[in-house]
């Protein structure tokens, strides 16, 4: 299977379940639009239903749906697997666990913005 040789690092450090998720929408995508970007999107956008990003890996989400806005709109800009659609109890829970500095002076945009910049940072630190 194409999707298990060309998985993201984040994912391989995730949960089987969202491993399979993954390489499954991955080749379906490949077979739709051929490889490349869209299949990665592809695939991506499957498991942002039941998955969110936390520090270097995928966890399952409370619910399934669309993290945000982007992700319930094609074409739109999405919160880089973070659930911005989660409550902001939620979100301030996921900073705690991040070490999130100033989190509970933060509105719920702004958490988002924080947890995607926590993330980017553990994955780079996991991929060294």
């Amino acid at each position: 299977m194409p999707g298990t040789h060309d998985m993201p690092s984040t994912i391989e450090r995730s949960p089987k379940h969202a491993q399979q998720i993954w390489v499954t929408a991955h080749d379906s995508a490949l077979k739709e639009y051929g490889h490349g970007r869209r299949a990665q999107q592809t695939a991506y956008a499957a498991l942002k239903r039941e998955y969110e990003k936390v520090d270097d890996h995928w966890e399952e989400k409370g619910r399934r749906g669309p993290s945000d806005a982007g992700a319930a709109h094609r074409g739109r800009p999405t919160a880089g697997g973070v659930d911005a659609n989660a409550s902001k109890t939620h979100l301030m829970d996921v900073a705690k666990r991040l070490d999130v500095h100033g989190r509970s002076s933060m509105t719920k945009g702004e958490l988002v913005t924080a947890i995607q910049k926590a993330n980017a940072k553990a994955t780079r630190a996991a991929r060294k």
